[in-house]
């Protein structure tokens, strides 16, 4: 009963995920950390193993639709996996102190409640939400030293909190780089998937991934963000990302003041 629980999570991780371009993970973690007790490390590492599954599923997918700038997603990729080993080794250190990973996580989840709240706030205020304007030809702009200086810097920040794909690199393609929208999302999963299958081989060497959960997740996230996808047409983006940005304030919150003993 347990796992059929983590599989409908999954689901909704993935629904939720496919809605907001997020990527599963920003839901996922904070559910298995505060609504299943699990240690802030032992989230980190489980959330990004399952993290495997729908980045490699996405990859294949939006390679096939033509959605991947390959020079940008090996550029980045590559970089970004020497990036997830530094920041591997960080976390092996860190790992003890779980109230201090809890208040890394905690900042880093300020990142996208600010994203999603301004794009919500903005999206329902204008007649459409802003958008970057479209690159000119195919693929992404931008030199390769910007990549692999990007790719670095998100690598390592997964490789600490498990977090990266949908939540750094989609929107560092869309705003740093002004890439079409289907190139920064499709680009960003073939860049993620080394980057989370690298980290996940270094959390499974430091033991702190629930394997029978992660794949659990994983499968269910998969599914769903099928099914997010389809749901995206159906929904008001703005309100949409409204919505989840307070509550990914309150999650953010409750992770930062956890570290000063105060539980919300």
């Amino acid at each position: 009963m347990t796992y059929l629980v983590f599989f409908i999570v999954g689901i909704l991780a993935g629904v939720i995920g496919g809605l907001l371009g997020t990527g599963g993970c920003a839901l996922i973690m904070p559910v298995i950390r505060f609504g299943f007790d699990f240690a802030p490390a032992l989230a980190v590492g489980t959330t990004l193993t399952a993290v495997v599954f729908t980045a490699s599923s996405g990859a294949i997918q939006h390679i096939k639709m033509g959605n991947v700038d390959k020079e940008t997603a090996m550029l980045t990729g590559y970089s970004g996996i020497l990036g997830v080993i530094i920041g591997s080794i960080v976390f092996g250190y860190i790992k003890p102190y779980g109230s201090l990973i809890d208040l890394i996580i905690g900042i880093a989840f300020i990142v996208v409640t600010l994203r999603m709240l301004y794009e919500g706030i903005t999206g329902l205020i204008a007649a459409a939400p802003p958008q970057p304007a479209p690159a000119s030809g195919q693929g992404l702009p931008g030199t390769p030293l910007s990549k692999s200086i990007l790719g670095s810097a998100i690598g390592f920040l997964t490789g600490i909190i498990g977090l990266g794909g949908g939540y750094a690199l989609v929107p560092s393609f869309l705003y740093l780089f002004k890439a079409p929208m289907r190139f920064a999302i499709g680009t960003s999963m073939a860049s993620f998937v080394w980057m989370a299958l690298v980290g996940a081989i270094f959390k499974l060497y430091q033991h702190v991934v629930n394997i029978p959960v992660a794949i659990t997740l994983g499968l269910g996230a998969v599914i769903g963000a099928i099914y997010g996808a389809k749901l995206v047409a159906r929904f008001k983006p703005a309100a949409l990302k409204t919505l989840f940005g307070l509550l990914f304030l309150y999650v953010s919150l409750k992770y930062i003041l956890i570290y000063f003993g105060i539980t919300i």
